[in-house]
């Protein structure tokens, strides 16, 4: 956790709570799309909604946009201070620069200027695809190069008066990425936007940014993160929060434990636990439910649960508070668990 805080639109970054934020994938002067597809990352659980600003249409559409959305709505901007100085004119809640391709000092001093007048933070980043020349030449694609790259940036707003920033040092690459993230954590006080970047397709991307991600929030590093993947944007936000739910820093959701089934099984227990899953992923309320595929772990797994299922071939038994209520016939079982989910629901 930072030492500073810092207010994007109507949320604060640096005091505990790690924001989850996303990014469109379509243009943003396509308002209706953009629009669109920012008020399901908001259903699914975003906090922030970013959006890539390449060229004047998109800076312009801002101001429609941040009208009919409810997050904070940041710009981000590569190789144009014009453009990044133009979002912010246009109504962006916060600015996202990778300084190290947006020009040089005077570059980065017009940017400055523009968002202290405005009151609104930036995000200065630096990845190993923008890390400074002489940083480089000094150092490699390292950890050294990426801290001392962001924080030779931050350094220019600082100079210019800037003080509401954050920073991010992302790369593809996990250890390097804890390892960058550790370093500034120790060099720097403002907060932290976390995520291993560009991590990939499908599980792969999953893991890598879980094992990233998981491992800075367990040395008490982040204060807002994004799950960068090749996907729907809304599985980016449902991710983050996976993530931080693992880790034991979101409370309200409804936790499933299902079983991994095994030749014992003689039920359809991974497809109930699939619907269940479906069913309580947006509910803001600490319980826990457990689909259990036999007797052998069943009614144990489910001692602690507030709602339960264990079964065979013939019938399954529905546990309330670790307790046996309920036997049903197996054909019956998905119709009586969902009824008796609704009602620890409500």
């Amino acid at each position: 956790m930072s030492k500073k805080q810092v207010k994007v639109g109507g949320l604060v970054l640096g005091d505990g709570h790690i924001a989850v934020q996303s990014m469109t994938s379509v243009k943003a002067s396509d308002v209706e799309s953009s629009v669109a597809q920012i008020l399901r990352l908001e259903e699914a659980g975003c906090e922030i909604a970013r959006v890539a600003v390449a060229d004047e249409a998109d800076a312009k559409a801002l101001a429609a946009i941040k009208a009919r959305i409810h997050t904070p709505l940041v710009a981000d901007v590569h190789f144009s201070a014009k453009l990044a100085v133009m979002a912010v004119e246009c109504g962006a809640d916060k600015l996202r620069v990778n300084p190290g391709n947006i020009g040089g000092e005077k570059e980065i001093s017009y940017v400055a200027d523009c968002v202290k007048v405005h009151k609104i933070p930036v995000r200065v980043g630096a990845n190993t695809g923008s890390i400074e020349p002489h940083f480089l030449a000094k150092y490699g694609r390292s950890a050294e190069a990426l801290v001392g790259s962001a924080l030779e940036n931050v350094a220019v707003f600082e100079r210019r008066g800037v003080e509401d920033i954050v920073v991010s040092v992302k790369a593809s690459d996990v250890p390097l990425t804890v390892e960058a993230y550790t370093l500034l954590a120790k060099r720097c006080p403002y907060p932290l936007h976390v995520g291993v970047t560009e991590a990939g397709v499908g599980s792969a991307a999953l893991v890598k940014s879980a094992a990233g991600i998981g491992a800075l929030l367990f040395k008490g590093i982040g204060d807002t993160v994004r799950v960068s993947l090749s996907a729907d944007p809304v599985e980016e936000v449902y991710a983050a929060h996976e993530i931080l739910r693992a880790c034991g820093l979101e409370k309200d959701f409804v936790e499933v434990v299902a079983c991994p089934t095994c030749g014992r099984c003689e039920y359809g227990c991974m497809e109930l636990a699939a619907k269940v899953s479906a069913r309580v992923r947006n509910v803001k309320k600490r319980l826990k439910v457990a689909v259990m595929g036999c007797v052998v772990n069943g009614p144990g797994e489910a001692q602690g649960c507030d709602l339960g299922i264990a079964g065979g071939k013939n019938a399954c038994v529905i546990l309330q508070k670790g307790k046996e209520n309920e036997k049903v016939a197996a054909e019956d079982a998905e119709r009586v668990f969902f009824a008796r989910l609704e009602e620890l629901l409500k």
